[in-house]
C-alpha cells in the first residue's frame, strides 16, 4: 500500500474511533533522536544531563510505557538518594534543591507525557515526592496549599517573593503533559518581578480531583480564586491567570467567568472554538503533532486522559461542548486577554486567537510568524516568550 493510501486509511480509521494507528505514533528511533536534540536545551528535557540521557536511551529497547518509566526513574531515584545524603550532611541549601530538582526531572520524564500505566503512575508519585523535597530548599520555599472541595481536595503550590508585602499573584498551569511540578521556570520569572505564584494542575491531570470537561472544573478554579482572595499574605484584588497549551482554554474561559476578579489572562497555545471542531481535530490527531514527542496518537491519549475518555470519537463528540460559543461566553465582556501562539501550531489553531479578537472585549496578541506550538520558534531563545508574557502580567497587576 502506498504512503497516500496508508495516510487515508489512518484518517478514516481514526474518524471511526480507534485511538492508535500507523503514522500516528513515532518509532523508537525517532523518539530517541528527538530526545537527544532537546536534552539539556529545551522543553521538558532542558534540565537534565545529556550524559545521563544517552545512557537512559541506550537502556530503553521498546516504547513500552513501563519500560520508559523504569529507565528514567532509575536516574531519578539515584539523584534523590544523593539529595537525601546531602541533607544528612547539612550541605548548602541551594545544592540540595538542585539535586532534588534534578531527581524530579528524571521521574517526571518517566511519567511523561501522561500517567497511563502502572509504571508511569509510580513515576509520577516519585516525581511529586522529589519536587516537594526540593521545595523545602527552594528560594523562596514552596508552600503546599490544600483546599476542601466538594468532598475532595484541591492542591496548589504557593511561592511568595521575598521582601514584598501582600504581593499580587499569578495562578498558572500547563497542559495535558505539563503538570504543576513542572512550572519552575515560569514561576522564577514571575517571582523576580515581585509577584507571587500559585501553581495548580489542569483539570484531569496530576492531583486535580475533577476532569477537564466537568462542570466541577469551573467551580474548582473559582474555589482556588476564593482562596487567593481570602489570603492575608496576598493582595487578592490583583490576580492574573496563565494557561499553557491545552490549559490555555481555561485561562480564556476564566477571563469571562471571573472577569470581575482577575486583572488579566494569558491564553498561550490553546483553543476556544475552532480547535474543538472535528475538521481541526482529526488532522491534529492523525497527521499533526509535529512537536509532540511520541506523535499525534500520544497527543490524543493525553487529552483523552484529561477528559476521562477512551476513543477519538468520544473526544470529537465532547470537545465542541467546551467552545466559548457553545457556552454563550464569546461575545460577553472579559478581563484583558493576551493570546500567544505560533503561526504553524498543529496542536491548537492560531486562528482561535483571531477568533477571540473578533468577539467581546478588545484583546491583545503576540503571534510568532515562524513559530510552532506555544510560539516556540527555531532560533528564538525560550526565555524570550516567557519574559514577554511576564512583562505583560506585571503591567496588568500594577496598583
Amino acid at each position: 500500500m502506498g504512503i497516500e493510501k496508508l495516510l487515508i486509511a489512518a484518517v478514516v480509521a481514526c474518524i471511526g474511533g480507534s485511538a492508535a494507528h500507523a503514522l500516528e505514533w513515532r518509532s523508537l528511533d525517532d523518539v530517541k533522536k528527538m530526545v537527544l536534540e532537546r536534552a539539556g536545551k529545551r522543553g521538558v528535557f532542558a534540565e537534565v544531563k545529556r550524559s545521563d540521557v544517552e545512557q537512559i536511551l541506550n537502556n530503553i529497547k521498546t516504547l513500552d510505557r513501563d519500560e520508559w518509566a523504569r529507565e528514567w526513574c532509575r536516574s531519578g531515584l539515584k539523584y534523590e538518594a544523593e539529595g537525601d545524603a546531602l541533607v544528612k550532611g547539612n550541605a548548602n541549601r541551594r545544592e540540595i534543591a538542585e539535586v532534588y530538582h534534578l531527581a524530579f526531572n528524571y521521574c517526571m520524564l518517566g511519567r511523561y507525557p501522561v500517567a497511563t500505566s502502572a509504571g508511569k503512575k509510580e513515576a509520577y508519585q516519585h516525581s511529586v515526592r522529589q519536587y516537594r523535597k526540593a521545595g523545602e530548599y527552594l528560594d523562596p520555599p514552596l508552600k503546599i496549599v490544600e483546599i476542601p472541595f466538594e468532598g475532595k481536595k484541591l492542591v496548589g503550590y504557593l511561592r511568595l517573593p521575598p521582601n514584598v508585602e501582600k504581593p499580587p499573584v499569578v495562578m498558572n498551569w500547563g497542559g495535558v503533559d505539563g503538570w504543576k511540578e513542572g512550572r519552575e521556570r515560569p514561576n522564577q520569572r514571575i517571582l523576580k518581578q515581585g509577584i507571587a505564584t500559585f501553581t495548580v494542575d489542569l483539570p484531569g491531570t496530576g492531583e486535580s480531583p475533577v476532569l477537564y470537561g466537568d462542570a466541577a472544573a469551573q467551580r474548582a478554579y473559582s474555589t482556588f480564586i476564593d482562596h487567593l482572595v481570602a489570603r492575608t499574605d496576598l493582595d487578592g484584588s490583583r490576580i492574573a491567570v496563565w494557561g499553557g497549551s491545552f490549559g490555555g482554554y481555561w485561562a480564556a474561559r476564566l477571563a469571562y467567568t471571573e472577569a470581575s476578579r482577575i486583572k488579566g489572562a494569558v491564553f498561550q497555545g490553546g483553543s476556544v472554538h475552532l480547535g474543538y471542531e472535528r475538521k481541526w481535530l482529526v488532522p491534529a490527531f492523525t497527521t499533526g503533532g509535529a512537536t509532540y514527542l511520541f506523535g499525534a496518537g500520544s497527543l490524543l491519549e493525553a487529552r483523552n486522559a484529561s477528559m476521562g475518555l477512551k476513543t477519538m470519537e468520544e473526544f470529537l463528540d465532547a470537545a465542541p461542548k467546551l467552545s466559548l460559543v457553545a457556552l454563550g461566553l464569546i461575545d460577553k465582556p472579559s478581563a484583558p486577554i493576551l493570546g500567544v501562539n505560533g503561526k504553524f501550531d498543529d496542536q491548537a489553531p492560531v486562528e482561535d486567537i483571531y477568533f477571540l479578537m473578533e468577539h467581546g472585549s478588545p484583546k491583545e496578541a503576540r503571534i510568532y510568524s515562524n513559530g510552532f506550538h506555544m510560539g516556540a520558534t527555531p532560533g528564538l531563545p525560550e526565555d524570550e516568550i516567557g519574559n514577554m508574557i511576564t512583562d505583560w502580567l506585571k503591567q496588568k497587576l500594577r496598583k
